[in-house]
C-alpha cells in the first residue's frame, strides 16, 4: 500500500510493503509506519521505508536516496510468494480446479 493515511487493520491484510518520502506533504511516514507496525504486531509480513528529504512523486525514485526502492519491492514480495499457490496455467489440472 503506497501513499496513503489509511490506518486500519486487520488478520486478513496482506504482506505489505511500503516507502515513502519524509517530506510527503500529502502521505505521512509516520502514519503509514504506524499502520505497519499494526501488521507487525499481528504477525503480517511488512518492509517499510522512509526516505529523508523526499517528498511525494518520487517516481523510480533515479538519482535519489530511494535509488533501488523497485527492487526491495520485488524481493519482498518474491518473499512472500508460496509456490503451491499458484498454478501452470497450461495442465488440465488447473482447468478443473478453476471450473470446479
Amino acid at each position: 500500500m503506497q501513499y496513503t493515511g489509511y490506518t486500519t487493520v486487520s488478520e486478513q491484510d496482506a504482506p505489505t510493503y511500503a516507502c515513502v518520502g519524509t517530506s510527503d506533504g500529502i502521505a505521512s511516514w509516520r502514519t503509514m509506519q504506524s499502520r505497519l507496525e499494526g501488521l507487525e504486531a499481528l504477525g503480517i509480513p511488512t518492509e517499510f521505508h522512509a526516505y529523508e528529504g523526499l517528498g511525494h512523486g518520487f517516481g523510480l525514485g533515479t538519482g535519489t536516496v530511494a535509488e533501488g526502492w523497485i527492487e526491495d519491492a520485488v524481493k519482498f514480495w518474491e518473499g512472500q510468494t508460496d509456490d503451491s499457490a499458484f498454478h501452470d496455467v497450461s495442465s488440465d489440472a488447473w482447468y478443473a480446479d478453476a471450473v470446479g
